[in-house]
């Protein structure tokens, strides 16, 4: 997949301009999304995300679609002879 989640970096932020801890099971609360389901976004494995989870995460980070996640393009090989 070529779908990089930046969800860390969200926490990260959020946790610094709120001057405390934010934990998955704190957004897992506030959002409904399962913290299962968080931990494997914030830890970028390989997994198929629906739409209404990621705009749940964009309302809750207050921010847009790229701040959550971005599309990486494949490297390509260099097929010299």
């Amino acid at each position: 997949m070529n779908i990089k989640y930046k969800l860390k970096e969200q926490i990260a932020n959020k946790e610094f301009l709120e001057r405390r801890t934010v934990t998955l099971k704190e957004i897992a609360e506030a959002t409904g999304i399962h913290r299962v389901t968080l931990s494997k976004l914030a830890n970028n494995k390989d997994y198929n995300v629906g739409v209404e989870t990621l705009g749940k995460l964009c309302e809750y980070f207050d921010c847009t679609l790229n701040d959550i996640a971005e599309y990486v393009p494949p490297k390509k090989t260099d097929s010299k002879p």
